[in-house]
C-alpha cells in the first residue's frame, strides 16, 4: 500500500514506493494480455476521471484500467457539465466526492490543481497532468517500459529531447530516474529550455547529438506547435533538422537503445516517421503498459479506502 492516500507527483514518492507500483504492474500486464480481460480487485469500487484539458491516452487508460479491476468508472465532460455554468473547481470535487466516489483522476491546466482538490476531499487524488508541473503516471509507465527492456532503472543513460520548457513529462521523470540511479541528459532550443533547468538533477544540451551520444535510452517529446507563433523555436522543417531524432542521431545512442514518446507524435517532427514503427520504438508498448502501470496505482490507492464517512 503506498504511504499517502493520494498520488499528486513523483516528487513525493520514495523509491520503494516506486519499486512497489513497477512490480505490481508486473502482474496487472498479465491481465491485459488475457482474453478474459476482468479481476475483482476494485469491485465495489467507484473511479471519475475529471480531465480539464484534452486527453486520449491518458484518460482513456484510466477508465480501461477502473474496468479491468472491476470498478464502477464514468467519466466527467467538462465542457457539459456545471463547469461550464461557472462551478468551481473545488464545488465539483466536492459534488464528485460526496457522490461516494472513491478514486478521482484529474488532469488541470493550472499546477496544483489536483493537490487543491485533494485537501477538500475524502477520495484518493490521482494528479493525470498539472500545467508545467508534473505528470507521475506518464514517468511511472515510463520507467516501467525501461525497466522491462533493460532490466533495471539504475545506472541508465537517459536523453530526453524535444520541448524541455513546457513539458511536465520530463519534469516527472527527472525526479523518477535520479531517485532509481539512473542519468538523465536533456536536449533542445535554448528558447525551450528552462532555466536552472540542472536543479532537476539533469545535464541539458542545446546539441542533440552530444545528449543522445552513448544513451540506453532515447525520449522524444512533443512540439506543441501553437508555441511556434510566440517565436520560441524556427520552422517546423527547420526544427525536425536541428533537433528531431532521426536514423542517423538514433545511431550515436547504445546499439540497443530503445525510442520512446510520450505521445501523441508529430510525426516528421520530434521523430522521423521511419522511426515511428514497432520493429523500431517502443511508442506503442508504452501505451498499453500506461494501462497497466495506472490499474497498479488505482488497486494499491483502493487499499485507503474502507467505509466511507459522510
Amino acid at each position: 500500500m503506498l504511504k499517502n492516500k493520494d498520488l499528486l507527483g513523483i516528487k513525493e514518492l520514495s523509491s520503494e514506493e516506486i519499486t512497489e507500483i513497477l512490480d505490481h504492474a508486473v502482474i496487472m500486464k498479465e491481465i491485459i494480455q488475457k482474453n478474459n480481460k476482468k479481476a475483482p480487485h476494485l469491485q465495489g469500487k467507484t473511479v471519475i476521471t475529471l480531465f480539464y484539458e484534452n486527453s486520449t491516452r491518458t484518460r482513456l487508460s484510466f477508465e480501461l484500467a477502473s474496468k479491468y479491476l472491476g470498478a464502477n468508472a464514468a467519466n466527467v465532460a467538462v465542457g457539459t457539465s456545471s463547469v461550464a455554468k461557472g462551478e468551481s473547481l473545488i464545488d465539483t470535487a466536492r459534488t464528485i466526492d460526496v457522490m461516494g466516489t472513491d478514486i478521482l483522476c484529474i488532469r488541470h491546466s493550472s499546477a496544483g490543481a489536483p493537490h487543491l482538490v485533494a485537501r477538500n476531499v475524502e477520495a484518493s487524488v490521482i494528479n493525470a497532468g498539472d500545467g508545467m508541473n508534473e505528470h507521475p503516471t506518464q514517468a511511472l509507465l515510463d520507467a516501467f517500459t525501461m525497466r522491462e527492456k533493460k532490466g533495471e532503472l539504475g545506472n541508465l543513460k537517459v536523453a530526453i529531447v524535444g520541448d524541455i520548457l513546457h513539458s511536465r513529462v520530463v519534469r516527472s521523470n527527472a525526479y523518477l530516474l535520479n531517485k532509481m540511479g539512473a542519468e538523465v541528459t536533456v536536449a533542445g532550443p535554448s528558447t525551450l529550455m528552462p532555466p536552472e533547468i540542472e536543479k532537476l538533477g539533469v545535464k541539458a544540451y542545446t546539441d542533440v547529438e552530444k545528449a543522445i551520444k552513448g544513451a540506453d535510452v532515447v525520449m522524444g517529446l512533443r512540439i506543441q506547435l501553437e508555441r511556434q507563433k510566440k517565436g520560441l523555436f524556427p520552422s517546423i522543417d527547420e526544427y525536425s533538422d536541428i533537433f528531431g531524432v532521426n536514423e542517423e542521431r538514433l545511431k550515436l545512442a547504445k546499439e540497443d537503445a530503445i525510442l520512446m514518446h510520450p505521445g501523441p507524435v508529430n510525426r516528421g517532427v520530434e521523430i522521423s516517421s521511419s522511426l515511428y514503427h514497432p520493429d523500431k520504438s517502443v511508442i506503442d508498448e508504452q501505451v498499453t503498459n500506461g494501462v497497466a502501470v495506472r490499474m497498479a496505482i488505482l488497486y494499491l490507492l483502493s487499499k485507503h479506502h474502507g467505509e466511507r464517512s459522510l
